[in-house]
């Protein structure tokens, strides 16, 4: 039972650090085989429609990089699943009935369905129909994406859990509306959000690599590079307007259900009405702050009302800050949030009278069962304080949340301003691509390309970046939910399996070490196949 669980503090550190690790890695291959799932797509689209070669061979030099990240996507993707029930059992059992279902959908269909369209995508070029073919492209794309939307309603879940009820009798959350799980508005904004995102991935790596082309003077991928490079932007241009927009009514969204994540990302301790927007202040990175005693972050620069207005859609809208969340507050709505404290005392009465409903039930006492079962309904909603001892457990870690929420949108800001000028450079020097593309011309890449130097050194430069802003949005996704696995509800010391830290330890390092390999040879393949050209 969850409330006789004995706890070692090391082996939930060791399975946080193995979880984190498998799945930041993990999330390095998934943007890219979506992003590129795209801009392919739309080069064979193109041939489909031209009946130019050109198309074709440009699909398929993006396909062979698509083909290799997908590889490596897959392994990392299998093992992150495999954790669950080794490291993180209790958790698994406890809410098993709710998680497991939309696991079990990506796995049986989209997965399935990624692998059929795939093998035609890469053997069916002389085998079936040029319709045939490009439909196999995209459903291999849109069962990519399939994949991650049942991964992220699984996810949202746990930052928002709906649909459930818990029963006693089974001592499981069990679902009781698979809609409210699978269309939450959470795990709509979340799947938006991130999906769009990663085609900024996908379409800063088209532009990093058309431009190496172009800088390289490569003759015979010029053509295709500066082709690349205009759908790329298009794309990446649209993508960046679009988690922008989406990214917005995601942090409404936190603001509504994970106060306390929001006021992490933008160090508030102390809130109140017209609160206005951080936009840059001095938040130690390694070092939580006393938030007791702070009003604000030092040297800060904010927007006036801009914090209101992304919380509650209103100039004068309330927004708690850290102190506020945990002495209690009341919502916009007028709905009283208890303090802490008393969270904390309710979630303690829930788990007493969980075991007393299991007592009674065992000595076939309905009555007492029946007093019981209503004493844990009551204070159900905070079972999982019940195990928090200290209120600071509630505080995520500041540094982080506030420094990765403005690392993803101050890189995010920058890529619409990147993409744009790269159309904008695309269509001011439009009249000279036929130009360029003859070759006859006589001209170098440098001197004919719409693109100064500068800029193409800048795209290859802005690929770590789309990374690092890529990663940053976990971060605050995760770090930001702390202490919690699931949302007040279950926190991540309660759902650890019974297990050794030393057992965890090794194969963290073992993770580590094969992790890292399969990096470097994911690299070294990329690098290999791109100087190979087309």
């Amino acid at each position: 039972m969850l409330h006789l669980l004995s706890i070692d503090p090391a082996a939930v550190d060791w399975a946080r650090a193995q979880f984190a690790l498998t799945a930041a890695y993990h999330w390095l291959f998934v943007p890219l085989t979506l992003g590129l799932a795209v801009i392919m797509a739309i080069a064979e689209t193109i041939y489909y429609r031209t009946g130019d070669v050109f198309w074709r061979r440009t699909s398929q030099f993006w396909q062979r990089l698509f083909g290799i990240n997908f590889a490596m996507g897959v392994a990392t993707g299998i093992i992150l699943e495999f954790e669950f029930g080794t490291n993180w059992s209790n958790y698994s059992w406890f809410v098993g009935d709710i998680f497991g279902a939309p696991l079990a959908i990506e796995g049986i269909v989209a997965f399935f369905m990624e692998s059929t369209f795939v093998a035609v995508m890469y053997f069916g070029w002389e085998k079936v129909s040029k319709g045939f073919h490009l439909a196999s492209t995209w459903l291999t794309g849109l069962g990519a994406t399939i994949s991650a939307w049942w991964i992220l309603v699984a996810n949202s879940w746990m930052q928002y859990p709906v649909g459930c009820e818990f029963n006693p009798d089974t001592m499981r959350n069990e679902m009781v509306s698979f809609w409210d799980v699978a269309f939450s508005p959470y795990a709509v904004d979340k799947f938006l959000h991130t999906v769009i995102s990663t085609w900024i991935i996908g379409a800063v790596f088209v532009v990093a690599v058309s431009a190496w082309y172009l800088l390289k003077h490569r003759e015979a991928e010029r053509r295709i590079a500066l082709e690349s490079i205009k759908i790329a932007a298009a794309v990446g241009f649209v993508a960046s307007v679009g988690a922008a927009i989406t990214g917005d009514e995601s942090a409404y969204k936190v603001a509504e259900v994970q106060p306390m994540k929001l006021a992490a990302m933008e160090a508030l301790y102390n809130g109140g009405k017209d609160v206005s927007l951080t936009a840059i202040a001095w938040v130690n990175p390694f070092k939580q702050p006393d938030y007791t005693e702070e009003e604000e972050a030092s040297l800060r620069v904010a927007v006036p009302y801009g914090l209101s207005i992304l919380a509650t859609r209103s100039l004068h809208g309330y927004v708690p800050g850290v102190n506020d969340i945990l002495k209690g507050y009341t919502r916009e709505d007028g709905t009283v949030e208890p303090s802490a404290d008393e969270k904390m005392r309710r979630g303690r009465l829930a788990i007493q009278a969980l075991a007393d409903y299991r007592k009674a039930k065992a000595e076939g006492d309905e009555q007492a069962a029946e007093e019981s079962k209503a004493v844990l309904a009551d204070n159900f909603k905070y079972f999982g304080y019940g195990y928090i001892r200290d209120e600071a457990e509630l505080v995520p870690y500041i540094p982080i949340n506030f420094w990765a929420f403005r690392i993803m949108v101050g890189l995010g800001t920058l890529f619409i301003l990147y993409f744009a000028y790269i159309l904008f450079l695309w269509w001011r020097k439009g009249r000279k691509l036929a130009a360029i593309h003859s070759p006859e011309a006589g001209k170098s890449p440098q001197e004919g390309s719409p693109y100064p130097r500068w800029l193409l050194i800048a795209a290859i430069v802005l690929l770590p970046c789309a990374y690092l802003c890529s990663e940053s949005g976990w971060l605050v996704a995760e770090f930001g939910r702390q202490p919690w696995t699931i949302q007040d509800m279950l926190p991540v010391g309660a759902s650890i399996s019974d297990i050794g830290s030393s057992a965890v330890a090794t194969t963290f390092w073992i993770f580590l070490i094969l992790f890292t390999t399969m990096l470097v040879v994911e690299i070294n393949i990329m690098f290999k196949q791109i100087k190979k050209g087309v």
